[in-house]
């Protein structure tokens, strides 16, 4: 009942919204796969989700590794720091970001003390994305993390003594092993990526608008609701097309490290 009403009740709406507004047809969703507008921040928008969702991976893999390599003690203290963030509001994180960012900011002297000059980070793709990859990367190192602890430790030393180079060892035995949980991690950080709205409207500027900001122009500001519904759909849509897309390969069960006799339990 909660999920009807709070969710399905809504999307319902959207989309009877998105076909008879202003008029009834699919003219809406015509205009959304012609519109050079459109288009163009639909395209953004993906390629944002792709980068933020590679920049996490390539942070939070070795992160997760260390977390299931030190003692416990140490263990405690890098979990606490993952989820640090979240119990602290996102919008005082991006307005965090936004005061690190900006001209004349911290971020913007220490880099020109380095003597990269007066980088523009502030109103940018690398600036949202900076702030994007530090929202999401709880996101991935968890999942990674409960795929990586089940792993045998044993396996790679095994392969380097039977004469396996360190990265073949890795490439062959361990990365394969954690992949339901790269899986999972990418698959969270990406949907979640899609419909970003606070960051990259704070940090970004309007010539680097997501399909989130641009439906909010559409009904908040236009009050073009068909068009509106027609977008969040489309959003929706490309959201559960990653879901299936990952569904048809991983097991949600080994997404989330359980292994087969955990399943039968």
């Amino acid at each position: 009942m909660v999920v009807a009403v709070v969710f399905v009740v809504p999307m319902a709406r959207l989309a009877w919204l998105s076909v008879t507004t202003p008029e009834t047809g699919l003219a809406n969703y015509r205009d959304v796969l012609t519109d050079g507008v459109s288009l163009t921040v639909i395209w953004r928008t993906l390629r944002m989700m792709l980068v933020v969702t590679a920049v996490c991976l390539l942070f939070a893999y070795p992160y997760a590794y260390v977390m299931t390599v030190v003692p416990p003690r140490t263990r405690a203290v890098l979990t606490t720091i993952v989820l640090l963030p979240f119990w602290t509001s996102l919008m005082a994180r991006t307005f965090a970001w936004v005061v690190l960012l900006q001209k004349g900011g911290p971020v913007n002297d220490a880099l020109a003390a380095l003597g990269l000059g007066d980088v523009r980070l502030a109103g940018s793709a690398t600036g949202v994305t900076i702030a994007m990859a530090q929202v999401m990367l709880p996101f991935m190192v968890l999942p990674l993390y409960s795929s990586m602890r089940d792993v045998d430790r044993a396996l790679v030393p095994a392969a380097l003594s039977l004469g396996a180079r360190p990265a073949v060892a890795f490439l062959r035995v361990y990365l394969p092993l954690t992949l339901p949980g790269v899986a999972a991690g990418t698959t969270l950080v990406a949907v979640l990526s899609l419909g970003f709205y606070v960051t990259p409207a704070l940090l970004g500027s309007p010539k680097e608008s997501m399909i989130a900001q641009l439906i909010a122009v559409k009904v908040q500001d236009v009050l073009d609701f068909g068009a509106g519904g027609a977008l969040s759909l489309t959003l929706l849509v490309v959201a559960l097309a990653l879901l299936g897309l990952v569904a048809r390969f991983v097991r949600p069960g080994a997404a989330l490290g359980m292994s087969d006799e955990g399943d039968r339990r």
